[in-house]
């Protein structure tokens, strides 16, 4: 990589790269060259000549640099697949080998990338303009590695829009089967690879999940936002009395059901219907559900999509919390998760705290977690940490 450009910012340093983070904003660069391909490696260079680092350049992002390497220009040239081996080595320390996220972007340091391994299958989305140009050579590098029966390459992540990147359909690569089956904490789940919601399943929930186990034993559980059935099934799985489970997608709710049936899973004690959750919350705070539940399961969608949005979905976090804490009465218990990295953990426990004075419930806190292992957090970039999941008892 001789040929990279070197790109100079308006500052002799700037310390939040000396602090863990490693992207460079536009407002950051002294002059923007828009002739430079959106994705190239190039070279960032301090105010003054020293070396900022390697990295992919966007002229047309507000995250102008992704950076691969600091306060050097020495960039390996097989650093793809070096970086993915290293990451996969990580996840076999936490015996994770069958289904897990074997590479989470910056974490893994090759910004924008993301691969979700399902069994011998691959699947890996480009979200930044330098992980969209490298994708021949990702692909190379995991076909490689795993010697996989077949890679999927995903490039319909709506935050390809912020990195002027066309939506396009998946690339397949050796065979590639609709669906896959995984196991996850004792249990079994049918995925939709190529039509499924991301890359066809949320790993980030996993040990929340098993966490959630002993809490479930003899509970009546409304399961909002169920998607496939995950939380339910675990529910059902270890003791609850009753289990209901709630999505707004007809194709979400026929696949829970058939994921309850592949585990042989009783249909009286599981039940699985496509329905609004804010309409399930409402006629719960009212006191208008058929049965009484005193568990709920909130897990909903990003209601955050900009740092422009917070505010009013924070207000909504906050409305819908309440109204479980709400519903479920004295003793009753209420999972609450949120998935964007808009939402810090201060202002998760700030929902927290105004859904408890909105609820007029007294509340305690039995767990406060995060995103699953195969999906680390780099300290000093906070961006890396987007969920927060909480447990929550009415006494």
């Amino acid at each position: 990589m001789n040929d990279m450009k070197t790109i100079t910012l308006k500052e002799k340093e700037i310390k939040r790269l000396d602090y863990g983070h490693w992207w460079i904003f536009s407002n950051e660069i002294e002059n923007i060259d828009t002739s430079i391909e959106k994705g190239s490696v190039c070279r960032f260079e301090y105010k003054g000549g020293r070396p900022c680092g390697t990295g992919f350049f966007n002229p047309h992002s507000l995250i102008a640099g992704r950076l691969l390497t600091k306060n050097s220009y020495s960039l390996e040239e097989d650093f793809i697949k070096n970086r993915i081996e290293k990451a996969l080595n990580y996840r076999k320390e936490l015996g994770l080998e069958g289904s897990c996220r074997v590479f989470f972007g910056e974490s893994d340091f090759i910004g924008g990338l993301v691969i979700d391994k399902y069994g011998d299958v691959l699947v890996a989305e480009t979200m930044s303009a330098g992980a969209d140009r490298l994708k021949t050579e990702v692909a190379k590098a995991l076909q490689e590695i795993f010697n996989p029966s077949g890679i999927i390459i995903k490039r319909d992540h709506q935050y390809r829009a912020l990195e002027g990147l066309e939506i396009k359909e998946n690339e397949l690569i050796g065979r590639v089967p609709e669906e896959v089956v995984i196991e996850e904490n004792g249990l079994k789940f049918r995925i939709n690879l190529l039509k499924g919601q991301k890359t066809g399943w949320y790993f980030d929930q996993r040990e929340n999940r098993a966490v959630l186990a002993p809490y479930f034993k003899d509970k009546k559980v409304l399961d909002l936002y169920c998607y496939s059935g995950a939380f339910s099934l675990v529910a059902a799985k270890n003791g609850a009395e009753t289990v209901w489970g709630v999505d707004s997608s007809e194709k979400a709710v026929e696949n829970a059901v058939y994921n309850a049936g592949l585990n042989k899973l009783p249909a009286e004690k599981i039940i699985f219907k496509e329905g609004d959750a804010l309409e399930a919350l409402n006629a719960l705070e009212k006191g208008e559900l058929p049965v009484k539940p005193d568990f709920v399961l909130l897990d909903p969608p990003n209601f955050v999509r900009s740092k422009k949005s917070l505010e009013q979905s924070k207000k909504l976090y906050v409305k819908i919390l309440a109204q479980a804490q709400k519903g479920v009465g004295k003793n009753g218990l209420v999972a609450f998760s949120t998935c964007s990295h808009h939402v810090s953990q201060e202002i998760f426990k700030e929902i927290l705290n105004k859904a408890a004075g909105v609820s007029r419930r007294k509340i305690t806190l039995l767990e406060l977690r995060m995103q699953a292992k195969d999906h680390p957090i780099l300290i000093g970039m906070e961006e890396t940490k987007y969920l927060n999941f909480a447990l929550l008892r009415t006494v």
